[in-house]
């Protein structure tokens, strides 16, 4: 009896500076929000949107450190290894789901690693153009004739744009070579200069080049029309269902944060995305506020890295 009782007494001591670590938190230190892209991409600003609003909120300091690059693994692999005491978090993209099956040695398990805290927001991709293009129709003929070389941009090998680029050249039947950046505003600038053809670019990073006349959006890759590019068709219209592609950026912690902190930063995180202020920015850049709990937005990812396996092996892709 007596052994018990100390075996009982033993573990609820090893447990209490967990559990005192989670009460605490956010505790001193300023909170760390990795994001694996570059400044001023669609997922730093997202990122920047919503956790300014839960640093008011917590009166806390959220830190947004870009570490872009290798497909958004670097970045996460940082996450995956970090403290699981809720001071470094991950806000990335689908590329989060995509690298599971496009990446053969990743440094960690997308699906195991990972505790999801909440989709913060659906931003379609576009297929942004330089000016020399002025439909999808017109893009798709000339990558067709014969000695074309056409080049499309992505946000890294194994990065959701480039998979989506590969999903849409097999549906529109079109040959292309993949062109990677550390991120959107480097792909971007390549396109405004000509020196590639394509890139598959989330809304808001899209719509001021377009209006100043820089570039030209030639589709959208959500199920309908946008409030913010009305003439612009979808895929569907244009006669390419098969390559309609989700979007999506989310907040991920440490697999073994436990549980009162994932939470606590679960309800933060959704009263942000319910702020009317915070409503309207994301849907000013072209997005879509997402909340989840965190065991929806688990079972979504997993959800999301079987589809896009599926993908992967659809296009021949091999795994880096």
């Amino acid at each position: 009896m007596i052994r018990h009782i100390a075996g009982a007494l033993a573990f609820v001591l090893m447990l209490a500076p967990l559990a005192a670590g989670a009460q605490g938190w956010p505790g001193d230190e300023p909170i760390k929000i990795i994001v694996p892209f570059s400044a001023g991409s669609a997922t730093d600003i997202i990122a920047r949107t919503v956790f300014d609003q839960v640093g008011t909120q917590i009166g806390d300091t959220f830190v947004v450190e870009n570490r872009g690059g290798a497909g958004t693994t670097i970045g996460s692999a940082m996450v995956a290894r970090a403290e699981p005491d809720g001071h470094m978090l991950l806000v990335n993209s689908t590329s989060q789901a995509v690298v599971a099956s496009t990446y053969a040695h990743l440094p960690y398990s997308v699906a195991h690693d990972f505790a999801g805290i909440s989709e913060l927001a659906d931003i379609p991709f576009v297929i942004a153009t330089s000016t020399k293009y002025d439909t999808l129709a017109d893009l798709i003929a000339a990558a067709k004739k014969r000695g074309s070389h056409i080049l499309y941009g992505s946000a890294g090998v194994g990065s959701s744009g480039q998979l989506f680029m590969e999903r849409l050249r097999l549906a529109a039947g079109f040959p292309a070579t993949h062109v990677p950046f550390r991120g959107t505003p480097e792909g971007m600038n390549e396109l405004i200069a000509g020196r590639i053809d394509i890139y598959p670019a989330p809304l808001l990073n899209a719509l001021p080049l377009a209006k100043a006349g820089k570039i030209h959006v030639l589709a959208v890759s959500s199920t309908k029309r946008l409030a913010l590019m009305p003439d612009v068709p979808t895929l569907a219209e244009e006669g390419l269902p098969n390559a309609l592609y989700n979007f999506w950026i989310g907040a991920f912690a440490p697999a073994k944060t436990p549980k009162p902190i994932v939470d606590r930063l679960n309800r933060e995180v959704v009263a942000a995305l319910n702020h009317k202020d915070i409503v309207e920015k994301i849907r000013n850049l072209g997005g879509e506020p997402a909340p989840m709990t965190p065991g929806a937005f688990d079972a979504f990812v997993k959800k999301e890295i079987a589809i896009n396996a599926e993908i992967v092996k659809a296009s021949g892709f091999q795994p880096q």
